[in-house]
């Protein structure tokens, strides 16, 4: 049989593969389903229905087939590397001064290993209440492939608590803010730009799409914060344009705008309402624009919808996290998680895993040892609560 790996032998073999998120996970997923095989544990893997030969996700059940087990959730993707400078090869985990670097120690193939360092433990020592494992694909591009996994895993039994193992340096975090994200093409009349008021300029009447998302972040900025949100930093929704590309030459009125736009949702207000806020906002600049030139328009195009990860009263995944940490303290975050995933499709969840979110995505990403070693000690504890 395999020998039983350790959480830190683990993680740097998971670091070994580039799973950007451009790019196949397939090879991790088939490293960690043989691995768990060698254990004496299935493992059962969804492909992405889109790329079924580039991606997948896996999930695993250990002990009785009872309810009321634990699911321990993590992502296999990573951000790109690209344009960014490392001191050591990003794909190849590094120790220095205390701690391990390469790309998704922290975001966070951290957790993963000890997840899967768990299961097996699990496997080896025996437990009463199920453990079960979710690796999932593309978190880092909107959390898309969380959804069809949760679903999928309603072939188990119905755990009673998600732990979803992002970085909060092993605190737990129970709310988090929702997302919609869309493609805005704002298609233009090309004209000489000594003509332009004849045409009309995407980039020019896409900058006054841009200019309303400032307006929306001062309004909101200036309102009081509502009773959910006055926990988040910042404690309102906040609309945000991140690409634009777009234009022919400096003397063409520009044919095509292309850019992203985003808000992220507090908790307590509908991601439909500022939907609607923004479609209304669209369908009045279109108009305008269409009395110049008829052609003109302006499309939308969904690329993905995150819920609000919200409090919810008498959650077991909390209740089991604050008695395994010690922790009571309210913490709710601003950036997206899986957990609004698990928690729309009937669990109770918790974000809870080692590292500081502050390191992810960054050149250099590092996880400190110490939090390796006081996640393994958190698992303990969970195998503890189980058997």
């Amino acid at each position: 049989m395999t020998s039983r790996l350790s959480p830190r032998e683990i993680l740097a073999q998971l670091v070994t593969f580039p799973t950007v998120s451009t790019g196949s996970n397939l090879d991790l997923i088939d490293w960690v389903e043989g691995y768990l095989a060698a254990h004496g544990i299935a493992a059962e893997r969804i492909a992405k229905p889109s790329e079924p030969d580039l991606k997948a996700a896996l999930f695993a059940h250990v002990g009785p087939e009872v309810p009321g087990g634990v699911v321990l959730s993590g992502h296999t993707d990573v951000v790109p590397v690209a344009g960014q400078v490392w001191s050591s090869d990003p794909f190849e985990m590094t120790e220095r001064d205390g701690r391990l670097y390469g790309r998704g120690t922290t975001d966070m193939k951290g957790f993963d290993a000890l997840a899967i360092w768990a299961m097996v433990e699990a496997r080896a020592r025996g437990v009463t209440r199920p453990l079960q494992l979710a690796l999932s694909y593309d978190e880092e591009i909107g959390c898309t492939g969380a959804p069809d996994l949760v679903a999928a895993m309603a072939a188990l039994p119905q755990a009673s608590a998600v732990i979803v193992g992002e970085p909060t340096l092993l605190r737990p975090v129970t709310a988090h803010k929702g997302g919609i994200s869309f493609e805005v093409h704002v298609h233009g009349v090309e004209v000489h730009s000594s003509i332009l008021e004849r045409g009309v300029s995407a980039i020019m009447w896409g900058a006054k799409l841009i200019e309303w998302c400032n307006a929306v972040n001062a309004e909101n900025a200036a309102l009081p914060p509502g009773p959910l949100a006055v926990l988040f930093d910042p404690p309102w929704t906040n609309v945000h344009v991140g690409q634009i590309r777009g234009g022919t030459a400096q003397n063409i009125t520009a044919k095509d705008c292309v850019f992203t736009l985003g808000f992220r949702v507090v908790p307590g207000e509908d991601a439909a309402d500022w939907r609607a806020r923004l479609e209304a906002k669209v369908a009045e600049l279109q108009a305008q624009m269409q009395a110049v030139q008829p052609a003109a328009r302006i499309e939308l195009r969904d690329t993905f919808h995150l819920p609000t990860f919200a409090p919810a009263p008498g959650n077991a995944a909390e209740e089991l996290v604050r008695r395994i940490t010690g922790d009571n303290a309210i913490r709710h975050v601003s950036y997206g998680t899986e957990a609004s995933h698990f928690q729309a499709g009937g669990y109770d969840v918790v974000v809870c895993g080692p590292g500081d979110i502050g390191i992810a995505h960054q050149p250099d990403e590092y996880l400190e040892i110490a939090q390796l070693e006081a996640g393994q000690q958190f698992m303990e504890r969970l195998l503890e609560q189980l058997a």
